[in-house]
């Protein structure tokens, strides 16, 4: 027998490693059923991530459809009030009877306003709830408590427990109440 080259022992050697191995790790069948698992779950993990994008899209899509239906109602609600400004602006009336007029449209406002459950926030007379109020100034009144709301300089609201926007108060400061 003739002494083997030393590329020709790696090359035996090289062999018998891939002989072990295949011998010890999975056949040629298990390892093509794996990759099938695998690219089985591939595709499926591309399908469902499809199909949030396509929920995720569909969702704001629907969410925009919703708050144009919504502005829309409210808006209708509104257009007979801009409609009755209108006609008061075009109308040629006495100062008494504008104010009659306007004083029917802001009645029409608040019903509407009602409607659409936007309540006013109470004021004067009320003690200052700075959740609710937003102090302007004070005012010096020995007639009412301290830290009491004695003038309303611009209507607060809320949409049932939601703040819209507070109310601009002026606050009582009683100095004898101050001094005690």
């Amino acid at each position: 027998m003739e002494s083997m080259t030393e590329q020709e022992h790696l090359q035996a050697a090289e062999l018998t490693d891939e002989a072990v191995d295949a011998a010890s790790g999975p056949d040629a069948a298990q390892l093509e059923q794996l990759q099938q698992e695998r690219d089985q779950l591939l595709d499926r993990l591309a399908r469902l991530q499809a199909e949030f994008d396509n929920a995720r899209k569909r969702q704001e899509r629907e969410k925009a459809e919703f708050r144009d239906y919504a502005t829309g109602m409210v808006v209708e609600q509104f257009l007979p009030v801009l409609d009755n400004f209108s006609l008061a602006l075009s109308a040629n009336a006495s100062a008494e009877q504008m104010r009659t007029g306007v004083e029917l449209i802001v009645k029409q406002m608040d019903e509407v306003l009602r409607n659409l459950q936007v309540q006013a926030i109470p004021a004067v007379g009320e003690v200052f709830d700075p959740r609710l109020h937003e102090a302007l100034g004070s005012v010096e009144r020995l007639d009412m408590p301290d830290q009491t709301v004695a003038e309303e300089i611009r209507r607060g609201y809320r949409i049932r427990e939601r703040l819209l926007r507070p109310a601009l108060v002026r606050v009582v400061s009683n100095p004898a109440q101050n001094e005690a």
